[in-house]
Order: structure tokens, then C-alpha cells, then sequence
């Protein structure tokens, strides 16, 4: 898998966000994650969600599929034959940009590092948002900085997930 931000990974899913990201913004949709799954025939995964926060649509969906897929035939990024994959966030979002833990604040949030922050990789904790090089979470133990650029994958914890002492405790409610 070649994600976003993998360090010392192919730059192909950075190269198709960058190639695709500008006709989505016009469209109203910012892109959530770009990931190329190979084995096989090839699996190109765009996660998109709407820039005015209301829920994707199954129609979202097919309009992106369409547009992405216009563009990546004039661009030709991949070579070979792919699926092409378009889906939205849903309740475990993952948190790929700086934005992200901005935006999420308030919310609680796994996040797994590349190496041990404090002889720890994973943290689960509300997220206070963006402090410098870092995003800072409150997780049990109290409040841990964590530096982005250690960031090997995090995520929105649904509330679904929680256990049931923890509900509605920590993270902002969201309508349903």
C-alpha cells in the first residue's frame, strides 16, 4: 500500500492528488486520501468528502468517479490497468493533514507513530489541535505531544467504538 506521506514510498499517490485535487476543489470536494493497493491488478483508492461538510452522497461518489477518472485517462499516471475506487470518510475518518487535527479538535482520535514517542507508538486521546511541529492529545495519562512528521497513521475514534462509561465524554457531539 502507498499511502500519502510514507516516507521513502513511491510519490505516485502524491503525483494523482495533486493531478486530481484542483478539479475536485472546483467541484466542491476536498480529497481525503489518495492510496495505491497493488497484488494483482491495481487498486486506486480516493477518499473525498464535501467542502460544506454535509453527508457523500452515492451521486458524489459517481460525479468524482467520473471527473477522477477523465483526468487520470489524459494524464495517464498509472501504468497498467487499475480500479479506480471513490469512496467518503465515514464515522472512523482518518486524519491524514496538519488540518485535520485542527479541524477534529475536540474529538477523540487513534493515532499510531512510526517510532515510540515516550517508550509508546499508539495513542488514543481528544485531540486539543495543532501545537507547532505537533498535535497534542489528551490521552489518559494526561497530554502528549505528538510531531506530525512521526505520524504513521491516525483516525477519528466513532463514538460507536467507545466503550460505554466513555460516551459523551471528551469529544464535541455530533447530530446524528
Amino acid at each position: 500500500v502507498m499511502a500519502m506521506g510514507s516516507a521513502g514510498k513511491s510519490d505516485l499517490p502524491e503525483r494523482i492528488e495533486s493531478l486530481i485535487a484542483p478539479a475536485l476543489d472546483a467541484m466542491g470536494y476536498e480529497v481525503v486520501r489518495v492510496l495505491l493497493m497493488g497484488g494483482g491488478q491495481a487498486r486506486l483508492q480516493v477518499m473525498a468528502e464535501r467542502a460544506d461538510g454535509n453527508a457523500m452522497t452515492l451521486d458524489d461518489c459517481t460525479r468524482l468517479s467520473r471527473s477522477i477518472s477523465a483526468l487520470l485517462d489524459v494524464e495517464d499516471p498509472i501504468s497498467g490497468a487499475y480500479t479506480l475506487e471513490v469512496s467518503s470518510p465515514g464515522i472512523d475518518r482518518p486524519l491524514v493533514k496538519e488540518r485535520d487535527f485542527e479541524r477534529f479538535a475536540g474529538h477523540e482520535a487513534r493515532i499510531e507513530m512510526r517510532q515510540a514517542v515516550g517508550g509508546r507508538r499508539r495513542f488514543r486521546g481528544t485531540i486539543e489541535g495543532r501545537h507547532g511541529d505537533a498535535v497534542r492529545i489528551v490521552a489518559e495519562d494526561g497530554p502528549v505531544d505528538l510531531p506530525f512528521a512521526g505520524i504513521q497513521k491516525a483516525k477519528l475514534v466513532s463514538e460507536e467504538a467507545r466503550p460505554p462509561a466513555a460516551k459523551g465524554r471528551g469529544a464535541k457531539q455530533r447530530k446524528r
